[in-house]
Formats: C-alpha cells, structure tokens, sequence
C-alpha cells in the first residue's frame, strides 16, 4: 500500500522531532556537541525542514485546502503559516550560535542551549497541531484527486533539491541522532525513571538474554499476573517452565535466534480472567540477537469493549 500525503508529511515530523530530542541531549551535557553534530543539525534545520518540509505545506497542500474552503485567515491554516515564519525568523540566531560553539566559543553554549530550546518548543507544538488538528481538517476536505496532487507536489518539490532528497536528508538526520553517542534516545532518562516508566506499562515484562538467562522481570512490587521472585534471574528460563512445556520454549527461542520468527503469540483463560502472552525477539541495530521479551496482559477488560468513548469519564 503506498504512503498518503500525510503519512509522507508526518514522517518529517517524526524524524525532525529525532534530531531535536538528540541535539537537545547532546546540549545538556557540560561541554559543548561537536562541531560536527551541531552544523550537521543546522544545515538539516535549514535545508530540509524549512527549505524542503515547509515548502511541501506552504506551496501545495495548504493553496489546496483553501480552495476547498479551509481559510487562509484565522483558524488553524493560519496559525499554521504563522509558526512557519516564527521558526524561519529563529534560524538565523540559531546558526550564529551554532558557529559560535563550534568554534570554540564557550560563551555562546548557553544561549544556544536556550535558543535551540525555543526552537524545539516551537516545532513539536506545531507538529502536534498539524498531525491532530490540521492534517485531520484537510482530509476530511479533500478528494482523492486532490491527495494525489499533494503526493505530486511533495515529489517536485523534493526533486527540486536534487535526487533522493529526502533519503540524503534522512542519513544527515541520522547522523545527527547518532552522533556524539547518542544512539537511543532512551538514554536521556535516568534508570530510576525508566524502572518507574516499565512498571506502570499495563503489561508486564519479563527479559531473556542470548543464553537464555532471565535478566529482568517488571513489576516486582506490584501484583502480577504470574509470580516471580529475584530468584529467577540469573536462571537458565527452561526451569521457569513446566516440564511439558520446556519443547515449546526452546522450539520459540531457536526461531527467534535463527531469524525464523517475528512473535509468538498465546492466550489462556485463567481464574475468570482472559490472558494474552507474547514472545519478541530483541535485536540490536545491526539485527543481532540479545534475547528474548516476555509481554503479559490482562486483556479481559480491554476485550469486552465496544463502542466509543471519546470524552474522559470519571473514574
């Protein structure tokens, strides 16, 4: 199935909002990001975002939308066009500062630190109303015809910049997101708050390295569908099982290591409750195996539910 219009311009959104929470990270340590990463953003900003993205919005999706009486004054087309100027009017101070600390000005790291700020607060909030808002408004307007000129009109305008535009702009944001170590942005949260983060998942986890040893289980103080004690870690998982269905792990962990199995899915009705259980493999970047994730779900709630609600009710 191919991508719409929205799904192209969203995934812009999604891969620019990357390169904010890495430099943003690369910011907050003591010392100033390398050169490297800080011009290699700058140019992605100013190339790609405002000299690319925008010009996808501002040249063929938002003249569509107002002739098909979206307007152009008030409303959330025009604050839209509104934001786009506020952020091409940040650029400028933005790329001083950025030369300034990758020339070695210590100086100017904190009102960098300030103005990329400013900068990220601006296009995450934009993106939101454009992703939920505006995006939402403008399908309900157009026809069919109309996304395929949307479609066209990203096409040109990346075309204009030369051959694979957005694959070439999409590697520089790459190598601004794994730059100077930052390579997950999971990272940028202390292992406290990421324990907190794990257990209040309505799900529960449980993690098996590349051994097949138990390294982690979630929700250790909380009530758990199945009951595990510290024990357990360290513990080859075959023991963890009952004996009769030790084949059946060892079958899932073997096709998980050999590449043979995305997930491997059960569900069980278990004391008047309905459970779901599915196995992940867990690859790192470069698709090597490093274990296997356990997700358990209560899902008895979740499968009586019909209907809508769509306003907060009071619990």
């Amino acid at each position: 199935m191919s991508e719409s219009w929205s799904d192209l311009l969203m995934t812009d959104h999604q891969t620019t909002e990357q390169v904010l929470d890495a430099v943003a990270l690369a910011l907050a340590g003591p010392a100033a990001p390398s050169a490297e990463l800080l011009r290699n953003a700058a140019r992605y900003f100013g190339e790609y975002v405002d000299g690319c993205h925008n010009k996808k919005e501002e040249n063929h999706l938002f003249p569509l939308i107002e002739r098909r009486g979206i307007p152009r004054q008030g409303g959330p087309l025009a604050v839209m066009l509104a934001e786009h100027e506020q952020s091409r009017a940040l650029q400028p101070r933005l790329l001083e500062l950025v030369e300034a600390c990758a020339a070695g000005r210590a100086d100017a790291l904190e009102p960098l630190r300030q103005a990329f700020d400013e900068y990220a607060t601006l296009l995450k909030n934009h993106y939101w109303k454009e992703n939920d808002i505006l995006y939402p408004m403008a399908r309900r307007v157009m026809t069919a015809a109309d996304g395929e000129a949307v479609l066209a009109g990203i096409a040109a305008t990346e075309a204009a910049l030369g051959p694979d535009t957005r694959a070439r702009y999409y590697a520089l944001a790459e190598r601004v997101i794994t730059g100077g170590g930052v390579e997950d942005l999971s990272f940028g949260v202390e292992r406290d708050v990421m324990a907190a983060i794990l257990n209040t998942l309505p799900v529960e986890l449980s993690f098996v390295d590349k051994d097949d040893r138990v390294r982690y289980f979630s929700h250790e103080n909380g009530e758990k569908i199945f009951p595990r004690t510290r024990g357990v870690i360290g513990m080859a998982v075959q023991n963890c099982h009952p004996e009769k269905s030790v084949h059946l792990v060892n079958r899932i962990l073997a096709d998980f290591k050999a590449g043979r199995r995305s997930v491997a899915e059960f569900w069980i009705e278990m004391g008047g409750r309905f459970v779901h259980i599915r196995y992940f493999p867990v690859r790192d970047a470069k698709g090597e195996y490093l274990g296997a994730l356990e997700v358990v779900q209560d899902a008895t709630r979740i499968r009586a539910l019909s209907g809508e609600r769509r306003l907060l009710a009071e619990e």
